[in-house]
């Protein structure tokens, strides 16, 4: 599994990050965790408000903090839709 966190480093974005590895963790999912910083590859997914998740390769959220429990249940539907 393939996570995205779009943004520029701001401290939404910086705990966005964390709640994702943190769900991760607890789930006990194999997931590689990027962070994509630069504004032009932010617009190429569509999104105009960060932070932003992406989840291979699809936007699950934008424009907030999601918390670990949202988070989980994202990465979960993920996972059983395969």
């Amino acid at each position: 599994m393939l996570i995205k966190i779009l943004g520029t480093g701001c401290p939404n974005c910086k705990r966005l990050e964390a709640n994702t590895k943190e769900a991760v963790q607890q789930l006990g999912v194999d997931a590689t965790i990027d962070k994509v910083t630069d504004v032009k590859q932010i617009v190429k997914y569509g999104v105009m408000k960060t932070p932003a998740l992406v989840i291979d390769e699809e936007v699950k959220s934008t424009g907030k903090v999601l918390k670990v429990d949202e988070i989980k249940k994202l990465l979960s539907s993920c996972l059983f839709n395969k």
